[in-house]
């Protein structure tokens, strides 16, 4: 048998990716750029999780962008330890079709970040404002979820109040709900920790991308189980 040149091989591998891309992304928007807030002591699992899907999905849509955003550009450090550099400050306000704000420790001080709370207020109608556990809690406090249903982590840590309870001590007229996602139309917040996973897929379909797509980013990451196991549990509101 003769060995394939280098040239063939190449060849192949650039038709095989082009070829991926139109087969998984023929229902695509014209734009996605995610942007996931980071701050200090950020929960690690609440950023990379949806990062990770829509990093996956780049595989296949090689048009998706996603990002962080600091509030400086300067080395954050989040949970445990962990170091990120964002792409952007939020003085750079870049474009974005969705914005994500994890939760962790950092959102105790993060709510009473007036830059943010701005920004959050700033962005576009058309930018879909989203949140991971207590994220939740910076969008009850830019006023973002009064009147409307929410939800947020549904464990409480040791020694603290259940972090879907303290919503309402920054937004008293929000309506916590106990869905994995919840979505009021441009406002989506999703629970605890790995609920991250189930937003960053569930913005997949909100940007327009169909199951086919979809599932197969799942089975990419060997998430295809879990995500059917999951999928049902969203409050979505008519």
């Amino acid at each position: 048998m003769k060995r394939l040149s280098l040239f063939t091989i190449i060849f192949a591998i650039i038709l095989f990716n082009q070829f991926s891309s139109e087969l998984y992304a023929e229902e695509k928007p014209t734009t996605v750029r995610v942007g996931i807030y980071v701050f200090e002591g950020a929960e690690v699992i609440d950023f990379t999780a949806p990062y990770g899907v829509f990093a996956v999905a780049r595989r296949l849509d090689p048009s998706i962008e996603v990002f962080l955003i600091a509030d400086t550009m300067r080395t954050i450090t989040a949970q445990a330890g962990l170091t990120v550099l964002p792409k952007y400050s939020l003085n750079d306000k870049p474009n974005m079709s969705a914005f994500i704000i994890p939760g962790g420790i950092g959102t105790r001080t993060e709510v009473f970040n007036q830059r943010l709370i701005d920004f959050v207020k700033s962005l576009p109608k058309d930018t879909l404002v989203t949140s991971v556990c207590t994220g939740s809690w910076i969008l009850a406090q830019a006023g973002l979820l009064d009147n409307l249903p929410a939800t947020s982590r549904k464990e409480a840590g040791p020694n603290e109040m259940v972090p879907l309870d303290r919503l309402k001590l920054f937004c008293p007229t929000v309506k916590p709900n106990t869905a994995r996602v919840v979505d009021v139309g441009r406002i989506i917040t999703a629970g605890g920790i790995a609920s991250g996973m189930e937003l960053g897929f569930y913005l997949l379909e909100r940007h327009g991308y169909d199951e086919k797509f979809i599932s197969e980013v799942a089975r990419i990451m060997e998430y295809n189980k879990a995500r059917e196991l999951f999928k049902a549990d969203r409050y979505i509101e008519k």
